[in-house]
């Protein structure tokens, strides 16, 4: 059996971002994969899904939803999971056309043209299904999508992980349960 391509696993991988969130292997993968594109590209990251212009407004978008993603490449991760999956570029591409018809039809801009109060008096409205309405159901389940893998892409890269100060697992000597934990077990245990 030979080894699987990076496409491949690529594919693999965003077949998995479609039932739930990515393991933090399989994320290190696709910013590890996202790098190496940039790289070939002379530093500079090219949508592989996304026009150009949908890719400067899911940045945006990603840089609202947690400030700072750009720093851990969360539109670059996206957009090459999207590249390999066309349910995942469907979602995406529909999602962003659905905000920029919103953005121009309540205040006469793109997403990236309006004003930040204006993103987010529209981006506050989608954030929650409790504002569903017909109108905004299709942003909705779209921005919940946006959240979920702006989040999972940016504290999974090297920024996102610095920010929270995980520091990676560390060996112990030796283990000292709390004499506490000790007697609140044998108390509910009724070995006491």
């Amino acid at each position: 059996m030979s080894n699987p391509t990076r496409r491949e696993i690529l594919r693999k991988i965003a077949a998995a971002a479609l039932a739930g969130p990515l393991s933090a292997e399989a994320a290190q993968h696709v910013h590890e994969a996202a790098a190496k594109e940039a790289g070939s590209a002379g530093g500079v990251y090219k949508p592989k899904a996304l026009t150009s212009h949908e890719f400067d407004t899911l940045k945006e978008l990603c840089e609202r939803i947690v400030p700072g993603a750009s720093k851990g490449g969360a539109a670059e991760f996206i957009d090459l999971l999207a590249s390999q999956n066309r349910d995942l570029a469907a979602i995406y591409t529909g999602g962003l056309a659905w905000l920029d018809h919103a953005m121009e039809r309540e205040f006469h801009a793109t997403f990236l043209a309006a004003k930040p109060q204006e993103q987010h008096a529209l981006l506050d409205r989608i954030a929650y299904r409790r504002h569903e309405t017909p109108d905004l159901a299709a942003g909705i389940r779209f921005f919940d999508w946006a959240r979920r893998m702006t989040v999972d892409a940016y504290y999974t890269s090297a920024a996102g992980i610095q920010e929270l100060g995980y520091l990676g697992n560390k060996g112990m000597r030796e283990f000292q349960v709390p004499q506490s934990a000790i007697e609140y077990a044998l108390k509910r245990s009724g070995l006491e």
